[in-house]
Parts: C-alpha cells; sequence; structure tokens
C-alpha cells in the first residue's frame, strides 16, 4: 500500500491511527500501530507536559517508528449557560450514583497550547495534527522549520482553504459520521455536518495538499473507497477502540460492538462542544435541558471527575461514549493485528475490483 503520502511520510501503509484524547489511545496503542507501518498518534490535548512526554518516551521505547502528536487548536466556544448551578445539580445526582463527592466549578483553565507548541519543538514528533481551528501560520512555519509536518482538522470546505493557506502540509476531512469531537471551526457545527463520502472529494478538489479521509471508515472497503475519493490515506479511530491496547474500560467496547447504526448522536453535554457519541442516561437527561450546559472548557472540566470513576466503574451510562457511526464493525484483536487485517483487506477489495 505504499504511495507517495507514505513514502512522505516514511510509513508503510495509508493508515493514521486517530488522536482519541483521554483513555481511548495509549503509547501501546500508538507504538503498535506505528511499528505494524501506519502512523500511530498520541491525543496530547488533555495532557499536561509532564504526562506529554512521559507518553512520547514510552512510544519511542516500543518503536522508532514515525508518530504523530495531535492537540486542540484555539477557536472561539459557543458561550454556555450564565448561571452553573442548575448544571451542578444535575451532574451532582450522577455523583451520588457513583458515590463520589458533590460536584465543584472548577476555574476556568489556562490555554495550554502555547507551551504545547514549545514542547513540540522538543520532542519532535514526525507528524504534529490539530482540530477544533487553525493555528497560526507563523506556528505552523516553526513546527515545518523544524521538520515536522502539520495536518489541520477540516469539516467542511471553506475550512480546508483556511487551513492550507495557513502552510499546512495536508488537510484531515473530518466527515459527519466521525466519533468524538468535532474539528468545526468556521461555521455553526449543526450546519457541517457532512458525510466523509461528499466532503472528501469536495476539499481534494478545492485544496493542493494531501487530502486525509476521516469518518466511517471501519474496514478494507472504507479504505478503498477512500482513495476513490481522491483521499491519499485514512485516519480510523472507532476502528481502533476496541483492540487490545484501547485504553477503555471492557463494557465500553461492549457496548461499541453490540451498537446500532442509529445509537450516536452529536451532543455537547459532556464537554460544551460539538462530539459524536452514544446515547445514554447521562446524555439524554443533559441534552433535555440543553441551555444549561455549561461552554468549553468548563463543562468538559465539571464533568471529568464523573467520567472517571464511571469509567473505573465501567459504568456506561454515565461516561462520555464517544462512538463514530460504524462502530458494530469494529474487531477484537491488537492493533498491529489490525492494521495488517486492515491492508489485507484492502488489497483483497481491490483485487475484486478488479
Amino acid at each position: 500500500m505504499a504511495t507517495e503520502f507514505t513514502r512522505w511520510l516514511g510509513i508503510d501503509h495509508p493508515i493514521i491511527q486517530a488522536p482519541m484524547a483521554g483513555a481511548g489511545s495509549t503509547p501501546a496503542m500508538t507504538a503498535a500501530v506505528s511499528a505494524a507501518g501506519g502512523l500511530g498518534s498520541i491525543g496530547a490535548a488533555y495532557l499536561s507536559l509532564d504526562a506529554l512526554a512521559a507518553e512520547v518516551a514510552e512510544v519511542r521505547s516500543r518503536t522508532d517508528r514515525p508518530f504523530a502528536i495531535n492537540l486542540f487548536a484555539r477557536s472561539e466556544s459557543a458561550p454556555g449557560a450564565a448561571d452553573p448551578a442548575p448544571m451542578l445539580a444535575l451532574i451532582a445526582r450522577h455523583h451520588e450514583a457513583l458515590g463520589i463527592e458533590p460536584p465543584v466549578l472548577p476555574s476556568m483553565p489556562p490555554d495550554p497550547l502555547d507551551s504545547q507548541l514549545a514542547a513540540m519543538l522538543v520532542h519532535q514528533p514526525a507528524v504534529v495534527s490539530f482540530t477544533m481551528g487553525a493555528l497560526p501560520a507563523a506556528d505552523v512555519a516553526r513546527l515545518k522549520a523544524a521538520g515536522i509536518k502539520t495536518m489541520g482538522t477540516a469539516t467542511t470546505v471553506a475550512e480546508a482553504k483556511a487551513l492550507e493557506a495557513s502552510g499546512v502540509d495536508a488537510i484531515i476531512a473530518q466527515g459527519s459520521e466521525a466519533g468524538g469531537h468535532r474539528g468545526t471551526f468556521f461555521a455553526p457545527w449543526q450546519a457541517a455536518l457532512i458525510g466523509t463520502m461528499a466532503l472528501v472529494p469536495q476539499i481534494v478538489d478545492a485544496v493542493s495538499v494531501p487530502v486525509v479521509a476521516a469518518g466511517g471508515i471501519m474496514d478494507g472497503r472504507g479504505i478503498v473507497a477512500a482513495e476513490a475519493l481522491g483521499a491519499a490515506a485514512v485516519q480510523m479511530g472507532t476502528a481502533f477502540l476496541t483492540t487490545t491496547e484501547s485504553g477503555i474500560h471492557e463494557a465500553y467496547k461492549a457496548a461499541l460492538l453490540a451498537s446500532a447504526d442509529t445509537a450516536t448522536t452529536v451532543t455537547l453535554a459532556f464537554s460544551g462542544r460539538p462530539a459524536r457519541g452514544m446515547r445514554n442516561r447521562f446524555l439524554t437527561e443533559v441534552e433535555a435541558v440543553a441551555d444549561q450546559i455549561l461552554s468549553f472548557p468548563l463543562q468538559n472540566s465539571t464533568t471529568r471527575p464523573m467520567r472517571s470513576a464511571a469509567a473505573r466503574q465501567g459504568d456506561i451510562e454515565r461516561l462520555s461514549l464517544w462512538s463514530g457511526q460504524a462502530a458494530s464493525l469494529g474487531r477484537r484483536m491488537g492493533s498491529a493485528e489490525l492494521v495488517r487485517r486492515l491492508v489485507d483487506e484492502a488489497e483483497a477489495v481491490r483485487a475484486r475490483l478488479r
């Protein structure tokens, strides 16, 4: 599956493991995917600088192949509820069910992007990818001057053009099927729910840099379909959530594999930013009082203790079950084995089409 894009990145297969910030992706997963010839990714958005350094060191102890680090770019967040009391009261009921202390409103955390970008120059990953905005052209130029390739996430053609203008090396076209946080930063997110099949060829035609297809791709059929649309590679997240190296609870993995095609929705309930995940009790309760949701990152910080306790206890009714729309196509196997299976499946599809 070697292509001009894979040679440019120094990898064997045009398969990128999505950077699932939080428990989804782990250093073991990142290293396994990279060692198997794909591009593993560290989701660094929520990591402290020390935790990031530890993850980078662990990945490098496992493989010498290229890997990516993903960050959240700066973008304006929609205003949330002015009064946090109703949301705290709602979350308190879930804390009680989990047996943990009542929630408190955290202070607004500082934006970590500047320090994270400085850390990129120290850690020197092969790729820095980012989502939820466009980095300033000067920051992109600094990364590129250090020999680091850059990839930004777009959910519309306009966003793709803005990313290209900032100097990125490649664009990740995130279709509406994708699990986790939406990368939208121009239009209202409700207007940017464009499916992968429609989005990828329009972005390919609109920009001159390579385009990576993301959203709903779970097997070799999806890889070949993305290639037919003009994508240079694919980025897959949900497909890796059920692998051995995934950091999510076993109950979460089981829910993914048993899910229906209608199981997910795009919600602000857990973080204050739109993200696709499976419906559960907490999501449903919050969606019923959506005007009480706090802005990002306050909603995210306020729900974190609940989500952490739910993850420890395997309580899928209070966990953010990020998932794409084709989760039932997932497999239970190691991440490296999944990469090899994907390569074989794609080759079989190409042979059948020929």
